[in-house]
């Protein structure tokens, strides 16, 4: 009976453990999915963009030479960088010191912060608006549905830091983290073709 009562549990541990293999790959593949569903939305307004700005003759709102470059510059570097500074965060989280998980993580939503200041004294500073022609249209579009991202990125980025103060919640793995950090990185990659689009590309 002991020997049968054995298998049993045994038997039910490895059902348990497939079951939560198979959880985890549905949810990376539909994360995927997810990523994939932004990529094309953000390749459609990339489109967009080049399409009306090489067949616009009057691309620029009037009085409009061009966007200035230093600023979004810096604010470019802090978010790209913060790629780099979620990833360590991520490394102490597999290494199991939470504390290192918890600081980089912190420095990695002031980083998401700073670049959405710095890009809301931008737009209070442009001298066009969301209905100057085409240009001012896309530019706002562009840039604040991206800021929408980052905000999300940092939201959830927030949730895992609250997560990790509950006893054992990342003892049995952390999708979580990982999806959140596949998600920064993607928001920045994304940011990087903004930026080239818009800002160097004048």
């Amino acid at each position: 009976m002991t020997a049968e009562r054995a298998i049993a549990q045994e038997t039910e541990a490895d059902v348990r453990q497939t079951q939560e293999h198979d959880e985890a790959g549905n949810s990376k593949f539909g994360f995927i999915v997810f990523l994939l569903s932004e990529s094309v939305i953000f390749l459609s307004f990339f489109v967009g963009y080049i399409v009306y700005k090489t067949t616009t003759p009057d691309w620029l709102p009037p009085g409009v030479t061009g966007l200035e470059v230093d600023a979004p510059k810096i604010n470019t570097i802090v978010l790209v960088s913060s790629s780099f500074v979620i990833y360590v965060a991520e490394r102490y989280l597999h290494d199991k010191k939470i504390w290192g998980f918890r600081l980089f993580l912190l420095a990695t939503m002031a980083m998401g912060g700073y670049f959405l200041y710095g890009q809301a004294i931008e737009w209070r500073s442009l001298p066009f608006g969301f209905t100057s022609g085409l240009f001012g249209g896309t530019f706002y579009l562009l840039t604040g549905f991206h800021g929408l991202h980052v905000l999300t990125g940092i939201l959830l980025q927030v949730l895992m830091l609250i997560r990790s103060f509950l006893p054992g919640n990342y003892d049995n793995g952390f999708f979580g983290v990982e999806a959140t950090s596949l998600f920064w990185h993607f928001v920045d990659v994304i940011w990087i073709i903004l930026f080239v689009l818009i800002y160097v590309w004048q």
